[in-house]
């Protein structure tokens, strides 16, 4: 099987968000989430992922919807184990949602969610959605530990937390990419693994290195490559890199 490309577009709701926090439904309101969203398919996205936070500081519920409306693609919602997120998520119905912590005064995802200290919620959380017909991952540090807390918690994948990776200089990149490797082999024993955070168009030929991925969740590289080449291309860029994964 190819490795597969989820592009995150939060980062197009940030922008717009700069401009329209009050008013993003203005007819002027831009650059438009659905439109990056059609050009990240073109360009060959296999899944669009996007985050709903609490505070709405980028995507609105709004945004959510017509994206689910408007674009043929898989889904994938990132979401806070928080009973709001559950029912805007039932309500969605996206193809797959991933669990992550949410902190209030973060600019991005810092660290994976501990499932070892709310496995009974998370637990819950999941047996709902399930039910619901939505495959769940959680988002989850390289952590022998919390890989087996996600598998008792019964979700379906597991998203390895890949930003201590790509901040590590000198020989400790070695070691993260070690933790992730060594985490990948023990998810794989009963969960699907993806990856995310910090990925980039240098790092990835390391991440290909790591065994039995099945997709990557990649946002703010992307985004950045886009001011230069465009999103389409620089979707196409990046899944281009990753066309010869071993697996």
């Amino acid at each position: 099987m190819p490795l597969l490309l989820g592009v995150n577009i939060d980062h197009i709701a940030t922008l717009r968000q700069a401009r329209y926090a009050k008013t993003p439904d203005s007819p002027n309101a831009e650059p438009c989430p659905v439109i990056a969203g059609q050009d990240a398919l073109a360009g060959g996205a296999d899944s669009l992922t996007i985050h709903v936070r609490a505070d709405r500081r980028h995507m609105q519920d709004a945004d959510a919807f017509r994206i689910r409306s408007e674009i043929k693609v898989p889904l994938n919602l990132e979401m806070g184990v928080t009973e709001e997120m559950v029912g805007i998520a039932l309500k969605l119905k996206p193809e797959f949602v991933c669990l992550v912590p949410e902190n209030r005064m973060e600019i991005t995802t810092e660290g994976g969610l501990n499932v070892l200290a709310s496995f009974d919620k998370t637990r819950m959380v999941i047996a709902r959605l399930q039910d619901a017909g939505i495959r769940i991952s959680v988002f989850i540090d390289p952590d022998l530990k919390q890989v087996e807390a996600a598998g008792e918690a019964c979700a379906d994948m597991i998203e390895l937390h890949t930003g201590a990776f790509a901040n590590a200089t000198g020989d400790n990149v070695q070691v993260e990419l070690d933790r992730l490797i060594a985490a990948a082999k023990e998810g794989h024993l009963s969960l699907q693994v993806n990856a995310g955070h910090g990925i980039n168009y240098i790092n990835i030929a390391q991440i290909l290195t790591i065994p039995h991925l099945a997709e990557l969740n990649i946002g703010h590289s992307i985004i950045a490559r886009s001011t230069r080449v465009g999103l389409t291309a620089a979707v196409r860029e990046m899944k281009d890199l990753m066309a010869n994964y071993p697996g």
